[in-house]
Parts: C-alpha cells; sequence; structure tokens
C-alpha cells in the first residue's frame, strides 16, 4: 500500500489544505458541547451570568463587598468601575438610580476583576453563612447587628485576622459551591437594581444558540471542502493508477497476458483500483482527524472532572476488543474476496462470448449452473463478510449507550456532591461520544487497510511487472532497404514449457514474395508468424528484417512496416470508417474505400444505410464473421505496410469471394512481403513459397508443385481437400 503513495506527490498542496482543514474542523467540533454545557450551567442554571464579574451594583453593596478585600483589590475594582449618581436619566435602565448611586463595570481587565469579586462574594456567603455560629470565629455580633457592620467597625489588624479565618472556611468548599454562591449574590443584586434576570437568560441561550448554528455551519462547509479536495485527490490518484496499469497491459506480451489473464487484469484495474480510492479518502480524513478528535477530547474531559476518565479508557479497551474481535473472523474472507471477483468475471466473459457456441450445442443449462457456481462463492464470501461486520453497528450503539448511562450515573453523584454542574455532564458524554467515535473510525480503517493492501498489491504486481519483449536501449538502424526478411535457426519455447513448439526454422522471404505457411491444427502455424511482430520472442536463432535482427529494432518502428490480420477479425466500437482508419486516421477517404474494394468489403458496406458511417458494435458482434474478416484485412491494406501477415484470415470467406480477394490483393503487394497462415490449399497454392510445418518443424518447402511431388505431409493435406484432376492442372 505505501507504494502507492509515491504516486501522490504530486497532489501535495492538496493534501496539506486537507490537513489544515480537518484540523479546523476538529477544533470547531470539540467546541460544540463547550457551548452546549454553557447553555445549561450558565445561560438556564445562572440565567446567563457566565462569570463573578458583576455588570452593575448599588454603591452599598459595593461598599458591604469591599469590607472582605485588601486595598490593592479595592483599587483593581475602582479602576474598573465608573460610579453613576442617582438621576432621572437612565432610569428606565437602572430603575434603583431613582434612590441611589449605583457602580457600572467599565474596565477590560475581566479576568482580575472576576478574580477578586469571586473571592468577595465567598467571603460574604460564608460570613452570612456562619451568623448563626460567630463564635467559631472567636468574635461576638450584638443582636440586631451584622458581620460586615461587625468589621467595617474593626481596626485593620483584626479586621484581616477575622477575614484570615473566613478564608480558611472558603478553601474547604468546592469551586462550583462558591461560583453558585457568587451567581446567587449577583441575581440578587441585579433584582435589587430592577433588571430583567428572565431576559439574560434567554438572550444567553439565544446568543448560545446562534453560536452553536454558525458553527455547524462552519463545519458543515469545511466537510465539504474536505470531501471535494479528498474525492479529487482520490480520483486522481485512481486516475494516475488506471493509466498505468492499462499502458503497462498495452505493452504486455501474449506470455504477460496468459499469466495474469484477461479477466484478472479488468478486476485489477476497476474493482481493484476502486477499493483503494474509496480507502484513500478514508484515510486522508481519518489518519489526521480521528488522533486529533481523541486527544483534544480526552483533554478537554480532564480539564473539566478527571474523576470519570475511566469510563472511556474501558470504553476504548472494550471497543478494540469488539473491532479486534470482528478482523480476526472476517479478515481471512477478504483474502480470497478478489480471487473470486476474478473468477466470476471469466466465468462471465467466457459466457458471454461464447452464446453462439452454448445455444447451438443447447448447453445453456450447464453454463447457468457454472454461473450460478461462482455467483453463490462470492456471494457466500459477501454475505459471510458484511453479516459480520454489520454486528459493528449494534454493538457499538450498547458500548455508547452503556458508556452515557455510567457517565450519568457517576456524574449524578458528583453534582450531588458539587463537584460537577449537570451542563458539565452533558458535554462529558459528547466528548466520550466523540472520543469513541474516533477510536472506531481508526478500527474501522485498520479493517478497510488489509483489503485496500491486497487490491494494492494486485496492482503493484502488474505496475511492477517485468515485460519480456522490451525495447533496445538503442536501435540499430538498416543500412539497405532490399525488404528481405530471413528466419536464422529460429526454435521458440513457450515459458515452463519442456519442448519448443518451433524448432530450427530456416528460410528467407525476398521483397515481394508470398510465403504461405500450412500443417495441421497445433502445428505452430500461428506461433511461427506471431515472432514477426514480436508478440514472442525467439528462443534461438533470429529474425531479421533488412539484415536487422528484429530484437535491436524499435517495437514502434518494427509494427509500423507490419500489416497484421489475426484469426479471428477483431473491431473495434465505432464505425466502419473508423476501423478501416484504425492504423492511421490521417488515411484520405480514397484509401480508404480503395481498401474496402480490394477485401471485398465495398459490396456489403455500400448495401448499409449509413454506409462507411455505420456503427460497429464492440468486438463487431453487429457483423458477421466473414465481415469482420473482410474488414480487417482492409484495415491492414489502408496502412500501406511493408509485410503483410494473414493468420488464417480468409477462413471465413467463401470460396469465390476468397479468389476474388487474393487477386486483388496480389496488385497492392507486389512490392511487399506477404506471409499467409491458411488450412486451405487453394489459399495458398499460389504463393511463391510455401511451408509445410508438422510438429513445429518445416518438412516441406517449396510452391505447390514441388510440394505435391516431393512432401508427403503436404500431399496427404492436398489430397484431403482437392481432387487430383485439381491438383495437376493448379
Amino acid at each position: 500500500m505505501l507504494k502507492l503513495f509515491k504516486y501522490l506527490k504530486t497532489s501535495i498542496i492538496s493534501i496539506l489544505i486537507i490537513i489544515v482543514l480537518l484540523i479546523v474542523q476538529a477544533n470547531l467540533d470539540l467546541t460544540l458541547p463547550d457551548y452546549t454545557s454553557k447553555i445549561i450551567n450558565v445561560g438556564i442554571q445562572q440565567n446567563g451570568i457566565e462569570d463573578a464579574v458583576i455588570k452593575v451594583i448599588s454603591k452599598d453593596s459595593f461598599l458591604d463587598l469591599s469590607v472582605f478585600l485588601s486595598n490593592d483589590e479595592i483599587a483593581i475594582l475602582e479602576d474598573n468601575y465608573t460610579l453613576l449618581e442617582k438621576n432621572t436619566s437612565n432610569i428606565k435602565k437602572y430603575p434603583l438610580l431613582e434612590k441611589e448611586d449605583i457602580y457600572i463595570y467599565s474596565g477590560s481587565n475581566k479576568e482580575e476583576v472576576n478574580n477578586v469579586l469571586s473571592h468577595a462574594f465567598a467571603l460574604s456567603y460564608v460570613s452570612n453563612m456562619i451568623m448563626d455560629n460567630p463564635s467559631s470565629l472567636g468574635i461576638n455580633i450584638p443582636v440586631d447587628s451584622n458581620i460586615i457592620d461587625m468589621l467595617k467597625g474593626m481596626d485593620e489588624v483584626t479586621r484581616r485576622s477575622v477575614i484570615s479565618r473566613l478564608d480558611e472556611v472558603v478553601t474547604k468548599m468546592p469551586s462550583t459551591i462558591l461560583n453558585s454562591t457568587a451567581i446567587e449574590e449577583i441575581k440578587g443584586e441585579y433584582q435589587k437594581i430592577g433588571l430583567d434576570l428572565d431576559k439574560l437568560k434567554t438572550d444567553y441561550v439565544m446568543m448560545s444558540g446562534a453560536k452553536m448554528i454558525g458553527i455547524a455551519l462552519a463545519i458543515m462547509t469545511v466537510a465539504i471542502l474536505i470531501i471535494f479536495f479528498g474525492s479529487r485527490l482520490a480520483a486522481k490518484l485512481a486516475k494516475t493508477l488506471r493509466s498505468k496499469v492499462f499502458n503497462k497491459v498495452v505493452n504486455f506480451s501474449k506470455n504477460e497476458m496468459k499469466h495474469f489473464g484477461t479477466s484478472s487484469l479488468i478486476t485489477r484495474t476497476t474493482n481493484d483500483i476502486q477499493q483503494i480510492q474509496q480507502v484513500v479518502v478514508m484515510l486522508l480524513r481519518v489518519v489526521f482527524y480521528a488522533p486529533i478528535i481523541a486527544i483534544g477530547g480526552i483533554l478537554k474531559t480532564t480539564r473539566a472532572d478527571n474523576s470519570m476518565l475511566w469510563i472511556i479508557i474501558i470504553a476504548v479497551i472494550a471497543l478494540f476488543f469488539i473491532v479486534g474481535t470482528l478482523f480476526t473472523i472476517v479478515m481471512p474472507k477478504f483474502k480470497i474476496f478478489q480471487t473470486l471477483v476474478d473468477k466470476l468475471n471469466l466465468v462471465s466473459r467466457e459466457i458471454l462470448e461464447g452464446i453462439p457456441v452454448i445455444r447451438a450445442f443447447s448447453n445453456e443449462r450447464y453454463e447457468e449452473e457454472r454461473f450460478d457456481k461462482a455467483n453463490k462463492n462470492l456471494t457466500k464470501v459477501n454475505l459471510f463478510v458484511n453479516r459480520t461486520m454489520s454486528l459493528m453497528m449494534p454493538l457499538m450503539m450498547l458500548l455508547m449507550n452503556v458508556v452515557c448511562i455510567a457517565i450519568v450515573w457517576f456524574g449524578a453523584k458528583g453534582v450531588d456532591l458539587g463537584t460537577i454542574q449537570v451542563g458539565d455532564i452533558m458535554a462529558y458524554i459528547q466528548y466520550t461520544m466523540q472520543i469513541i467515535m474516533a477510536f472506531l473510525m481508526i478500527s474501522m480503517i485498520s479493517i478497510m487497510l488489509p483489503r485496500a493492501s491486497i487490491s494494492a498489491k494486485r496492482i503493484i504486481e502488474v505496475i511492477d511487472s517485468d515485460i519480456s519483449i522490451k525495447n533496445p536501449k538503442e536501435e540499430e538502424k538498416a543500412k539497405d532497404n532490399t525488404g528481405v526478411i530471413e528466419f536464422k535457426n529460429v526454435s521458440f519455447r513457450y515459458p515452463d514449457a519442456k519442448v519448443d513448439v518451433i524448432s530450427d526454422v530456416n528460410f528467407t522471404a525476398q521483397k515481394g514474395e508470398t510465403i504461405a505457411f500450412i500443417g495441421s491444427t497445433g502445428s505452430g502455424k500461428s506461433t511461427l508468424i506471431n515472432l514477426i511482430p514480436r508478440f514472442y520472442d525467439v528462443t534461438k536463432g533470429s529474425i531479421l528484417i533488412n539484415g536487422v535482427d528484429i530484437r535491436k529494432m524499435k517495437l514502434e518502428t518494427l509494427r509500423k512496416k507490419i500489416g497484421y490480420v489475426p484469426q479471428k477479425g477483431i473491431l473495434f466500437s465505432g464505425t466502419i470508417a473508423s476501423n478501416i482508419k484504425y492504423g492511421d486516421s490521417n488515411i484520405s477517404d480514397e484509401k480508404m474505400y480503395q481498401s474496402a474494394k480490394i477485401s471485398q468489403s465495398e459490396e456489403f458496406i455500400n448495401n448499409k444505410e449509413d454506409k462507411y458511417l455505420t456503427s460497429i458494435a464492440q468486438g463487431g458482434t453487429n457483423v458477421s464473421g466473414g465481415q469482420r474478416q473482410r474488414l480487417a484485412i482492409a484495415r491492414a491494406i489502408a496502412i500501406n505496410p511493408e509485410i503483410y501477415i494473414f493468420d488464417d484470415s480468409f477462413s471465413a470467406l467463401d470460396f469465390k469471394t476468397d479468389a476474388k480477394l487474393r487477386k486483388e490483393l496480389k496488385k497492392v503487394t507486389k512490392d511487399s512481403t506477404v506471409f499467409i497462415v491458411a488450412q486451405r490449399i487453394s489459399t495458398i497454392m499460389h504463393a511463391d513459397k510455401i511451408l509445410v510445418l508438422d510438429e513445429g518443424k518445416v518438412v516441406g518447402i517449396g510452391n505447390h508443385k514441388e510440394l505435391i511431388k516431393n512432401c508427403k505431409v503436404y500431399q496427404e493435406i492436398a489430397l484431403s481437400q482437392l481432387s487430383k484432376e485439381e491438383i495437376e492442372n493448379a
């Protein structure tokens, strides 16, 4: 899998953009639970009062709080508050101004003011709390008096001594209780001033809700951008891999094609690359996003309250146990899944290509059973994998609900003790869900990676495969252009075979000659002819064109010299014109018409409504076998090659059409070398030189008359096809 990452080098900018966007999204996701907590804790429970920084306070209350503060602390408050003397201009906003002066917060040092007032409100609360037992502080409070009045009347030393004892009580109290007491003091002060507490609550909740909506919209926008860039990057990688695989396969010899198999190459180019494309999108998102969420969530929860951290630890351990168990069960099936896809493709392809034969032999039932077997095998594996993995979601939901119950259960005890607030429990649940989901995403990727890794290996196997037919590092140029083709001691053996299929073949073809090959089925005719365009390389000996070994010629140079017509006339989807001009799109229409006329295709083309613009289906399935062969021959003629190779290309033609075609062909091939593989004597009997093959060896060479007299194998073939009179008159 790592080998494929080198193809992402061109997308490094997109990767960096995705990383930045993921960091932004993770931070936004981690912010939302804070707002949920604040809406409950501050908005609902505290009427929108966030901290101890009171916005408006009466002058009397301000002086009462000052009793508990040092001179430095009083100076801080005086620097941050402005005194409004009683007047009528602001009565509507602050009704208390009609009766007395008030202080308005106007400072900027909020944190420092908050610390001072929190301390003051806490001391005020404690002093009121111990009014019933003033002796605990070692002082006596007269009837109809209070501790604040007492403190005001004390000298500085005594007052500081009492306050220090109050501080000792404050330090033993939970911070949540101290915070709530400060808020209650502020609520009372706001009511005294005449402020609407319900409006404060509503404004705070609405503002926090609006911020949450804004964050949610930002998360949505960032997520869309991440998907956009991630999908483009993955699609680009898939495009690159498909191009690499296709370009490699185009250069495969028949040996590599046989090794991999057509159905497997199709699966690798489509399904395997699609698997990698999907995983890359997930990988880019999870690798960076999940750790940020997991670490950020843990830090947020521990900062709020680490007493329930053990719940998260147990949940993560349970998560890995569930995923690990499922992973162990499913992983072996992933390894055979792709092989079964290859098998299904192979069977489907064979059946679709062989439909006429299947129908002719009434073998539909057998092929249906063969397809059903391959289909059921794949379906069984797929169902097993999907059913096993379908357990993941209910188990995850069970785990999450158990975690929620545990947090609420133990969090409720914290609320009862005053160590945690209700909103913090809600935030804790959200953070825990985010942490679990982050680890779940990492676990899911760990499951997807092995399957993608198998696909990656299959793709890399194609891309890195060694091609047996290679271009020479330096091309050797021919000294002349005599058009001589020479086979020197040519032998060929298929890879992993024990014996040669072609043994010690020697002959020379001059420019303008027609060389024919004949022999029984399996004698090596097509194999020998396929050595010329280097579909295979000779095992021993050499093939020379104009005195140059074809292995020292560039493949492009060699194959441009050849007009090749295979045994099976292969056409491509398009039109008749595009198929005839396949070898060179710049071929003139006049040349196309001439090629069609020579190949005896003109008559059936002109009978079609759209003539040369008639559509050709994939593989040429909408024309007959004979028409396919004639169009394939026209395609070879159109490029006017130096060498013609007809590999049993006249087998689907009737005798009359065959004779006409060969007569016309002779006119255009007089300056070219023609190689013909045939089964019919009538097709090759006028060749300049005929090679008779038997079990890969040349058992006869010469023209028709010479072979009739001297070659027993040729005589047997001729007598099986022609009468004695036809042989003698030839």
